[in-house]
């Protein structure tokens, strides 16, 4: 699969973003467009799973603040926490950044990368109230479930977690972006790694937040030739990043979508 993109291409594929969202330039107090970008709004590598990507949903908070004049966007990062994911070293949530800058012109968005591989959904709810204390964040972008799934923890834990911080999240006035479970063609059947991919989904629904379905993405790009084991492998970073831009995009200019009926 070839998806890398350095820097300058992420800056493009933003602006193919913003492009695609009419009036944007008039401001978020007025009328947003009327059809939200197109799936085809990534790159030519990442589009196949781009329709398997997000549920889509408003970031009222973020909408808010925005039209408030504000020029910064923040935005903490929790969860795993991937390295570099181009030969020239740049990193997911600087790609993030650089997309999120070119769809959301004069926007200074500030990326403050707290993740920690390998911790469970409980631990980083409760480390997140003292990053959120700290950091002051507009969003919060949770790459979540892998270690839960690994770890065997009881699906309804983990949502009962989940559901829980999402809560306080929007008591604090902050919106959240999920990222689902990685891909790895060996997961493909298992049970519960499986059933912890329908409790995010099943909570993201209920709490009415963007999640983006990163697992359900790369099976359709990976295909047969699926790695055997969980890995954090360049070219899906990419994507994944290009889809969480896509999604935080949609969702500030969709505040006023209407709430998906719970499953």
């Amino acid at each position: 699969m070839a998806c890398r993109i350095a820097t300058t291409r992420a800056a493009r594929i933003g602006r193919l973003i913003g492009a695609a969202l009419i009036g944007a330039s008039t401001g978020i107090g007025t009328a947003w467009a009327q059809s939200p970008p197109s799936a085809t709004a990534v790159s030519k590598g990442c589009q196949a799973g781009a329709s398997a990507t997000t549920d889509e949903s408003p970031l009222p908070n973020v909408a808010s603040a925005l039209k408030q004049q504000r020029k910064t966007l923040r935005i903490l990062a929790m969860g795993a926490a991937p390295g570099r994911v181009t030969a020239h070293g740049g990193a997911y949530t600087e790609l993030i950044e650089a997309m999120l800058e070119s769809a959301l012109k004069g926007i200074d968005v500030v990326m403050i990368n707290r993740g920690v591989s390998g911790e469970l959904a409980a631990s980083a709810a409760a480390r997140m109230k003292n990053e959120v204390a700290l950091d002051a964040p507009d969003l919060v972008l949770w790459q979540v479930g892998t270690n839960d799934a690994l770890a065997y923890v009881p699906p309804d834990e983990f949502a009962t977690t989940l559901k829980s911080q999402i809560d306080w999240l929007k008591a604090h006035k902050v919106d959240v972006v999920l990222v689902g479970l990685q891909f790895a063609k060996r997961m493909q059947r298992d049970a519960h790694y499986i059933d912890v991919r329908e409790a995010l989904r099943r909570v993201a629904a209920q709490e009415n937040v963007i999640v983006v379905r990163f697992f359900e993405a790369m099976q359709i790009i990976n295909n047969a030739p699926a790695a055997d084991e969980v890995e954090h492998a360049e070219a899906d970073y990419n994507c994944l990043a290009q889809y969480v831009a896509r999604a935080i995009t949609l969702g500030v200019f969709a505040k006023n979508m209407p709430k998906r009926p719970a499953p």
